[in-house]
């Protein structure tokens, strides 16, 4: 049996953040089953950890496709193995994915992950990305090899945004990033996500989306750290920090409930 666990990521309070399903493996399995697995959990992403060499194999699932890279399940992979003793408490967690190799590092109260810098490139305005906008009125548009990134006039309007989901999900890209800067306060910048071609209409909370977003930010604000907030009904906090060609993306994890798949 596999153990399993439901874990609240990007945020210290249980039911907020981004849930994630972690499945820890004695050995590797075979993908038709984890789309399975995946699809049972119908959580925006499932992880699936196993022992490779020194480090971990870690594959992402959400209920309808495997996705080439997610912020909020190797963070709770990273605190399913702790927790669960895979790992000695402050001990490295090296991870062999899709997108290469991930690390995470065990802080007194954060989880900080190293990931690959997706910086956004202007681009051109698809029909579908127009009709997915409705009337929202984009200050720019560019995208990287994963999603578009949208920034929108105010944090008012992020939070108000209503996509027309059915439009975005025929773009050619696994989502759409939906951003601006923060009103004064305790944030530099807030966003929303969207990916319906994957099978998620709103992700509360997406690590990876921030790959592009602390890049495009940084050279907005002139900050290499800042902190985000993704303002979906759940909501989530990650802290980013930008180096040359990597993004450390920090936060927060709890644990729901642990258990066995048969």
């Amino acid at each position: 049996m596999s153990t399993l666990f439901q874990i609240d990521a990007f945020t210290a309070e249980p039911f907020k953040g981004n849930p994630a399903a972690v499945c820890l493996l004695t050995q590797p399995k075979d993908p038709a089953w984890m789309q399975q697995v995946a699809a049972e959990m119908n959580l925006s992403e499932t992880a699936f950890v196993h022992r490779d060499g020194e480090g971990f194999g870690l594959r992402w699932f959400t209920p309808a496709c495997e996705v080439d890279l997610c912020g909020h399940a190797t963070l709770a992979a990273a605190h399913a193995l702790w927790e669960h003793r895979w790992l000695k408490p402050f001990d490295v967690a090296h991870f062999s994915t899709r997108s290469g190799t991930l690390t995470a590092e065990q802080g007194e109260h954060w989880i900080h992950l190293d990931f690959p810098k997706e910086a956004a490139e202007e681009s051109g305005f698809p029909d579908e990305l127009l009709r997915g906008l409705g009337a929202v009125n984009p200050r720019w548009v560019g995208r990287n090899r994963l999603d578009y990134l949208v920034e929108l006039e105010s944090e008012a309007t992020v939070r108000a945004f209503s996509p027309n989901l059915a439009a975005l999900a025929g773009l050619e890209s696994r989502g759409v990033i939906v951003t601006a800067a923060a009103d004064p306060g305790e944030f530099d910048f807030v966003s929303r996500y969207f990916a319906p071609s994957c099978g998620i209409g709103e992700d509360p909370v997406t690590g990876s989306a921030h790959c592009a977003l602390a890049p495009y930010w940084s050279k907005k604000l002139g900050k290499t750290r800042m902190t985000g907030y993704q303002a979906s009904q759940r909501g989530g906090t990650v802290r980013v920090e930008v180096g040359a060609d990597r993004v450390k993306l920090s936060g927060q994890a709890v644990t729901i409930f642990r258990g066995q798949l048969a």
